[in-house]
Order: C-alpha cells, then structure tokens, then sequence
C-alpha cells in the first residue's frame, strides 16, 4: 500500500467511526426518555407530578434515566428548588456504577454548584450521603434509585429497600438537585429533561400542528 493509499484508508477509517458515533447518538436521542416512570405518584400522602425525565449519557455510553417528582410542575429550576413538601428524584441504572463512581459524581456536582463556605456548613449531610452509597455498593443496571424528601429528611432506597439512614435537611435536598438542574448541571441535556422543557416543546409543537 502506497502513503497515498494509506491516508486515503485512514480517512475513510475515521469517517466509518464517526458515523458510527452519531448514529449511536441519534439512536440514544430517539429513544424515550422517561423510562417508563409513571406521571404521577404519592408520598407521604401527597400525589406527586413528574416535572421531567432524561438520560444521563458520558460520550455514547448512557449511566442512567432519571425523574423528578414535585408537588407542581416548573421549567425554572429556581421555583423547583424553593418548593416546599415532599419530592421525589428518581434514577434507573443503565449500568453498573460502584459506589466510588456515584461518591465522585455527586461530589463533583454539589462542588460545582455551592462554593466553600456551603460545602462547609453541608459536610455532615454530604458524608452521610456518600456513607449511604458505601452501604449500597455498587448500582446495578436495572436499578431503581431513588431519593425522598419527607418530613424534612431525605430518604435513599434502592428497588423500594430503604439504604442508609435518613439525612437531614430540605437544604441539602435543594443542594443535591442543583447536581441536575444548577447553573453548572452533570448533563445539560438532563437538566432540559428534568425541567420539563423539551417535553413542553413537542406539546406546543403538536398544539401548533392541529
């Protein structure tokens, strides 16, 4: 084979990849997002709606859906994060993640979304909840997280099995949502999704088209 041929057969190596590449993307795009979470729930006695639904993706490799449940429905995350009562934020595993994994995502996005003297005032509930993970182990695929907010604690359960013990405080709660839906989000594409926004957007759209 020539240089010329070489770098031809080069080329056409990398235009296969990326093709390969954006149609995994389109395909992880087209699938719905919501995961089959149900639009409405209750807890603690009180009926709950789903605000949103989407897919947390690293590349073309997809960690998990998520959902969150609150007592009324908002595209601003500032008016989703002052509600009061309970809520609900929700992840199924699309893969296996250990509990070093979930400790340095959630670590990374409360650091991104509060400065020091937040951290600081927040570090018991942040221990526990990473004490919490410790005790999950590692998230398999197929599993259902989930956090609760009720009567002002947080409760972590995994498939319905109640994991940890219960963390103080709807501030922290407000700051583990900022970790999804914060200036400075895991996923901006998830942020949309829990926020409710390209949902929003395909009613209008059809709304439009009738």
């Amino acid at each position: 084979m020539t240089i010329a041929e070489g770098a031809k057969f080069a080329a056409a190596l990398r235009a296969l990849v990326c093709a390969a590449c954006l149609a995994s993307a389109a395909a992880a795009s087209a699938e719905p997002a919501a995961g089959g979470f149900d639009e409405t729930l209750t807890l603690a006695g009180q009926q709950l709606h789903l605000n949103g639904a989407g897919l947390r993706s690293v590349f073309i490799v997809k960690w998990y859906v998520a959902a969150l449940y609150v007592p009324e429905r908002s595209h601003d995350p500032e008016r989703l994060l002052a509600q009061n009562g309970p809520r609900r934020l929700a992840m199924r595993m699309l893969a296996d993640k250990s509990a070093a994994r979930l400790t340095r995502a959630f670590r990374d996005g409360l650091r991104n979304n509060h400065d020091d003297a937040e951290l600081h005032s927040m570090q018991p509930q942040i221990d526990a909840l990473f004490a919490t993970f410790e005790d999950i182990g590692t998230a398999r695929q197929g599993d259902l997280l989930t956090f609760d907010l009720v009567d002002g604690t947080i409760r972590i359960a995994v498939n319905g099995t109640p994991r940890g013990r219960p963390i103080d405080g709807e501030r922290f709660y407000a700051a583990l949502l900022r970790v999804f839906v914060g200036e400075r989000p895991a996923d901006p594409e998830l942020k949309r999704g829990l926020l409710g926004v390209d949902a929003a957007a395909g009613r209008d759209a059809g709304a439009a088209g009738s």
